[in-house]
Order: C-alpha cells, then sequence, then structure tokens
C-alpha cells in the first residue's frame, strides 16, 4: 500500500483528498493562505492583481491597434477617439474609449505558440507547455510569493474558467479557489442542512486523526498541503469574510454598470475580492475563435468586455483601488489581419494587443507598435515572458526569486523575461 501511494501521481493524492472531504464534510473549496512572502522589489504599486482573460483569440485588428486608413485589412472596425490623447480604440469599444486615459496599450505583443491550448497556457504560465512538467500560473506565483492578504479568504480565485486551478509543480494550496458562477459564490461553503453542528464538529475530528495517522505514515509534502487547504476551507466556512463573495449585497445599478452576464458579474466579483485583500483574481471570457462570419460575432463579444472592462476601470478608480490594483486584459495570440475567404480571421502569433492598467501603470499611452499591415512588429517587440514579468513588477514580486520543483528543477516567475519598466 505504502509504495502503491508513493507512486501515485498528484492529481491521484488530489482527487482522493477532495473526494474524501466532499463526502466527510460536504466542501470541496480550496484555499490558498500562506504566510511566508518574499522580499519585495521596486515595482508598480499593485497589491492584487484582476486576470481578465479573453480565450480564443482577440483581432488586434478590431480592437486596440486598428488600422482604418488601410482598407486591405481594417475590416468593419473604424476608429474611435478615446479620451487619452493619441490613443484610439475600435468602433466596438465605446465605453473602454471613456476609459483609456487608465490603461496602457501594448500593440507588439508576440508568441511563439500558435495553438490554443499551447498559447493560453504560455501567456498564463510565462513557460511553453512541455509534457515533463506542469508549470504553476501566475496566480500560483503570487498566492506563493505574496502570501494571503485577505484574512480567512484564499489569495488566488479563479471565476468562470476551464482547465486545471493553476498550482501546476507548487502544492495544490497554491491553486485557484474555482467559482463558477459569480450570481452562486462558492459552491458547498455552507454545512449541509442535515448535518448538525455536532456532527459536522465530529467529522472533523474523525479527518484530522485519519489525517494524522496518514502523515504520520507516508510523509509527504502533498498530504501535508492538502491538509491545510481543507483546514483553510472550513475556517473560511465559518467566517464573515465569505460574504465576499456574495455580490447580490451589490446596489443594482452597480450591477447593472457591468453587465447582466457571467463575465461583468465576475468582473463585480473580482472588485469585491480585491477590496477584501485577494491577490489574483482571473476572470474568463471565451468565444474569440472568429474564423469565420467575425462581424457577426465579434461585436456580441467584445460589447461584453467592453461594458465590463470600462464599468470595472471606472468601478476601481471611484473606490481608490485602481493604484493597489492591476488589470490585465490578455489573449493568447491575435488575429490574421487578411480576412479570410470566409470572412473571418485565422491565428496570429506573430502579433498582438495586450492591456494594462492601474498597479502604478501609465495611463493613456501605446506600447510598441506593428506595421501598416498589422502584420509585423516594428517597435518594442514584447516576448510572453517580458508581459508576465511586468505583471510580477508591479506587485513588487522579485524576478530573480527561485522556487525549485519536485524534480529539482529551478524556477521563476516568468522565465528569462523582462518587465517594461517606462510604463510605470
Amino acid at each position: 500500500m505504502k509504495k502503491l501511494l508513493n507512486k501515485s501521481d498528484e492529481l491521484t493524492r488530489r482527487a482522493f483528498m477532495q473526494h474524501s472531504a466532499a463526502s466527510l464534510l460536504g466542501v470541496t473549496a480550496t484555499t490558498n493562505l500562506l504566510n511566508a512572502a518574499s522580499p519585495a522589489s521596486k515595482g508598480g504599486t499593485a497589491k492584487s492583481v484582476i486576470y481578465l482573460y479573453m480565450s480564443g483569440g482577440v483581432s488586434h485588428l478590431d480592437s486596440f491597434d486598428i488600422k482604418p486608413e488601410n482598407s486591405k485589412v481594417r475590416g468593419e472596425a473604424s476608429a474611435l477617439k478615446t479620451n487619452a490623447d493619441g490613443v484610439r480604440v475600435s468602433k466596438f469599444f465605446p465605453n473602454m474609449a471613456k476609459q483609456m486615459n487608465k490603461v496602457a496599450v501594448i500593440n507588439s505583443m508576440t508568441t511563439t505558440q500558435g495553438a490554443h491550448a499551447e498559447g493560453e497556457y504560455f501567456m498564463r504560465t510565462g513557460y511553453a507547455n512541455r509534457g515533463t512538467i506542469q508549470h504553476p500560473e501566475l496566480g500560483a506565483w503570487f498566492s506563493r510569493l505574496l502570501g494571503n492578504n485577505g484574512g480567512t479568504l484564499p489569495a488566488n480565485v479563479k471565476i468562470k474558467s476551464s482547465g486545471t486551478l493553476g498550482a501546476g509543480y507548487m502544492p495544490g494550496k497554491y491553486g485557484a479557489l474555482p467559482v463558477n458562477n459569480p450570481k452562486e459564490g462558492v459552491r458547498y461553503s455552507a454545512r449541509h442542512k442535515k448535518v448538525s453542528p455536532d456532527m459536522f464538529d465530529k467529522r472533523i475530528d474523525i479527518l484530522q486523526k485519519i489525517n494524522r495517522d496518514f502523515q504520520q505514515t507516508y510523509r509527504q509534502k502533498d498530504v501535508q498541503s492538502y491538509t491545510d487547504t481543507y483546514n483553510d476551507a472550513i475556517k473560511l466556512m465559518k467566517s464573515k469574510d465569505l460574504d465576499a463573495f456574495d455580490i447580490s449585497k451589490e446596489k443594482k445599478n452597480v450591477l447593472a454598470n457591468y453587465g447582466d452576464n457571467r463575465f461583468g458579474q465576475g468582473c463585480v466579483l473580482a472588485r469585491r475580492l480585491v477590496e477584501r485583500g485577494v491577490r489574483f483574481v482571473d476572470v474568463h471570457l471565451g468565444g474569440w475563435d472568429h474564423h469565420d462570419d467575425i462581424y457577426n460575432r465579434f461585436q456580441s463579444n467584445a460589447a461584453t468586455l467592453d461594458k465590463a472592462m470600462a464599468a470595472l476601470l471606472a468601478d476601481l478608480s471611484s473606490r481608490g483601488l485602481l493604484d493597489s490594483t492591476l488589470v490585465v486584459l490578455a489573449t493568447e495570440f491575435g488575429r490574421t489581419p487578411i480576412i479570410n475567404v470566409n470572412r473571418g480571421r485565422d491565428h496570429f502569433p506573430k502579433a498582438y494587443s495586450c492591456l494594462l492598467a492601474g498597479g502604478g501603470i501609465k495611463g493613456g499611452v501605446t506600447y510598441g507598435k506593428t506595421d501598416k499591415d498589422g502584420i509585423n512588429i516594428i517597435e518594442n517587440k514584447v516576448k510572453v515572458p517580458d508581459f508576465n514579468a511586468t505583471i510580477a513588477h508591479a506587485a513588487g514580486i522579485r524576478l530573480d526569486q527561485v522556487i525549485t520543483s519536485a524534480s529539482g528543477r529551478p524556477f521563476t516567475v516568468a522565465d528569462k523575461g523582462k518587465p517594461i519598466t517606462s510604463l510605470f
């Protein structure tokens, strides 16, 4: 038995702990608490990050790197002037046009990955996907290196995102707490109505005894990590901090400003969480893979993003939270400047756009430049590790701090990436 457990992989042990806790307690929430923060380097002013991830590949030519004078590539994306001198956005982002004085537009992103899964993995981790190791996402790095700043709340939360929770080779407690529907908050966070308080406490005692015996027999870091995770989950269940996940406490006009959809409401929840000290909140919006009929599909997605992100920036600013919160808009690659025969745009890793706002970032600026066709980067190329290094730098994370995987391999938060210091 001992040999089998020692040979079992991360997922197997994690599944065992999750199913055990669910059956005993009715709890599947994971929290990510750590008190040992790394020494901070001088960077931005961000204490938290709201990471808006657009999966599918947003067309830079139809969003923030528009070429309205070039009929060959512009499509239907005419230009809007913004409240920042010299910064333009496409007609699909009228609300963001009023917030661009808070935003730095990076129009010179480039990636080596041209497929969705590999591209998203690269953006979220800063490392190319390798079959021999699973790298942690940025949220896990923030959780581990900055620790918890939100009482019993987790340091790392993912709202409506598919895939893993992002801990990679780090202990599972640094992975994200998943929230599928922001209107429902954290699932299984209340004691089941058929389980009395006495019965609940007895089950906790039984679980702790099992854990103690197991830990004494199998002295593995993963076992202790999962035990800590469920102890933290129980603390959260009994804490008033859980109230942060209840967006129904927001005024109706605030909820309406963000949009009555999961992404918009996810952005409301993200604001509530960073307001309470959560380090990293990931909010996901899919559906950007427009290989055909782009202008009957892009507009709807853009409207959802435009309304929610503009409301988020305005809300953070009005509450005095924008300086301490870095808002990131990211996607895995751009789309081809030339519209294809199906009236769509295909994958284009060579050049694309991402946004940064708050957290000490200069607003109302563009960084980097593509040529007149939006094909080649002609100024200030930004690689994915550089982008991630800039995010980490905004929060004062030391880029040279080494974390060693279980196999003994050394890693840093952004590989060899260099932060764009001129944006601060």
